[in-house]
């Protein structure tokens, strides 16, 4: 979950939301320069999170706050058997959506190779099959990387509107230089909506959302009490104007 601290309690928002928003703002990119297979990369962004099950594991901090992915503290060997699940059901969307989400893990745990044995051959066994669906699908690696890269942009800018990173004062923040080395920048305009430098989309302005539950106690006894009062929970869409400056 993606929770942020409000004046009147918690606003959370799940993490397949936030998937679909990625893909919302990656839908808008200009069309006569979106990767290959754009709709297959679309599906992979939008299902890239399912791997969060907000109704499973531990979702409290040890004061009883809803717990925010980035303080989650979960172990190498359970992470490990969810990754390998994660990916088992994503190559029921063909091995596009399995090679770009094989990527993208590869990337979020590049650091984790020399945690264990199981680790560095779980890491090794996807650059390998990566390999293998590229040759399989007719692509080159560089296309592979320019579609992840794309991928990994629209993820980074839903993550800044999510966390509520947008910075104040019409100063930018950098949201990702990887898709051939082209920074972009998101800035916020005086009439609040929000501007892309260099702007990389189809329309003028286009708006997008994304919904988030309400929450007004500040701590809960336990994860069912949490649990219940995310169903019960007020739910509101969040939504982001972006216009060409």
């Amino acid at each position: 979950m993606i929770v942020n601290l409000t004046t009147e309690g918690w606003e959370v928002i799940y993490h397949r939301a936030h998937a679909l928003l990625a893909a919302q703002l990656g839908g808008q990119w200009q069309r006569a320069n979106v990767p290959i297979r754009f709709y297959e990369t679309l599906a992979a962004i939008s299902h890239h999170d399912d791997l969060e099950k907000e109704w499973l594991d531990n979702h409290l901090t040890e004061c009883g706050a809803p717990l925010d992915f980035t303080l989650a503290q979960i172990p190498p060997e359970v992470s490990l058997e969810k990754l390998k699940k994660h990916l088992e059901n994503s190559c029921y969307r063909g091995r596009w959506v399995t090679m770009l989400t094989s990527m993208h893990i590869c990337f979020l745990n590049q650091n984790k190779k020399e945690v264990s044995d199981e680790w560095h051959d779980f890491l090794e066994t996807q650059i390998k099959d990566q390999n293998q669906w590229q040759k399989e699908l007719g692509i080159s690696k560089e296309e592979a990387e320019r579609s992840y890269q794309f991928m990994q942009w629209c993820d980074r800018l839903s993550l800044i509107l999510v966390q509520r990173q947008v910075p104040e004062d019409g100063r930018a923040v950098e949201i990702t230089s990887g898709i051939r080395q082209q920074r972009y920048d998101l800035r916020c305009l005086e009439n609040k909506h929000l501007t892309v430098e260099p702007w990389p989309f189809e329309e003028r302005e286009f708006t997008v959302n994304v919904e988030c539950c309400h929450l007004s106690d500040l701590k809960y006894d336990d994860n069912q009490t949490l649990i219940k009062a995310l169903k019960q929970a007020p739910i509101t869409s969040l939504e982001w104007i972006f216009s060409k400056k």
